[in-house]
């Protein structure tokens, strides 16, 4: 006799797969619920700057994601925003010492956006959607999926905005990850003089919406393809 298939979480809980899934591609917060578009438009002229603020907020959602799960049954429900928003700035602001202490260069750039993570809607909205309502564990990992989705999304908008900016891709990596990674700092046009309205808050709305049109585009060409796949072929009979 067959044992039923059994699984790390409770019936009832989402799976760690789709939580993955979700958070990084199915439900992304930059191109699906196009959340946290203030430092998309500010921090994003280098791919650079786009990477060191997504990591950051996927840090602080990961860690508010915890902290909110584990006092969920503690919390009071008429209190629990000004609690949530609370839980962010404390982490926020550990972050913005931490990175003046040790990585101030990178501050210099970043500067007024780190804690401007504390009015980004998204480690909020996984706050109340997500950690009050689910274990640690999986609260946690919904935070460092839901942050891996919009690194992927800050850093591709900052990516096409400085190759047509400035024609190079990664500048001042080796300030975020070290001098080891100085490689990453790659001229994609030499000799190119740059169009400034890339590296403006415009440019962001620009980037951003044609790389939604395009994630549209990707969607109806996908599902004309299904449809067509499913649909059975008209045959005639002849004599």
């Amino acid at each position: 006799m067959m044992q039923p298939r059994t699984t790390s979480l409770a019936a009832g809980e989402p799976k760690y797969g789709d939580i993955l899934l979700d958070g990084v591609w199915r439900n992304n917060p930059t191109f699906v619920q196009v959340l946290g578009l203030c430092p998309l438009m500010a921090v994003t002229t280098s791919a650079t700057n786009g990477l060191g603020i997504g990591v950051l907020t996927m840090m602080v959602m990961a860690g508010s994601n915890l902290i909110v799960s584990l006092l969920r049954k503690v919390t009071p429900n008429q209190i629990r925003i000004p609690i949530f928003i609370s839980i962010i700035a404390f982490l926020v602001t550990l972050l913005d010492l931490t990175m003046n202490a040790w990585m101030h260069d990178l501050h210099k750039v970043l500067g007024l956006f780190i804690p401007l993570i504390v009015a980004n809607c998204a480690p909020l909205g996984r706050a109340e959607a997500f950690a009050m309502k689910n274990k640690p564990l999986a609260a946690m990992l919904d935070g460092i999926a839901t942050g891996i989705g919009f690194t992927i999304g800050v850093t591709s908008v900052g990516a096409v905005r400085e190759i047509l900016g400035s024609g190079t891709l990664f500048s001042g990596a080796s300030l975020l990850l070290g001098p080891h990674f100085k490689f990453m700092e790659m001229t994609i046009l030499p000799g190119y003089h740059g169009f400034l309205l890339m590296l403006l808050p415009p440019g962001g709305f620009v980037v951003m919406g044609l790389l939604l049109a395009l994630g549209r585009l990707r969607r109806a060409l996908i599902a004309k393809y299904v449809t067509a796949r499913r649909t059975p072929v008209a045959t005639t009979a002849t004599a």
